[in-house]
């Protein structure tokens, strides 16, 4: 009973529910059905194509000079 309070409660916050406008909760809702260990397997994977993209960036400008 206390979460359906809890959940009343924030729902009704015009604050959060204007943040919640420019949220994609379905994304959230399909990481959390991942295991801790596959969640954290997609945000190394996303760190690694984040360093290739900057490695990428910079050899780009470097080839422009």
């Amino acid at each position: 009973m206390a979460g359906e309070a809890n959940r009343e409660r924030v729902s009704n916050d015009p604050v959060v529910e204007a943040y919640k406008k420019g949220i994609d909760r379905t994304l959230i809702r399909e990481n959390l059905k991942l295991s801790v260990e596959d969640r954290f397997r997609k945000a190394m994977a996303l760190a690694v194509f984040a360093d290739e993209m900057r490695r990428a960036g910079r050899e780009a400008r470097t080839r422009q000079a």
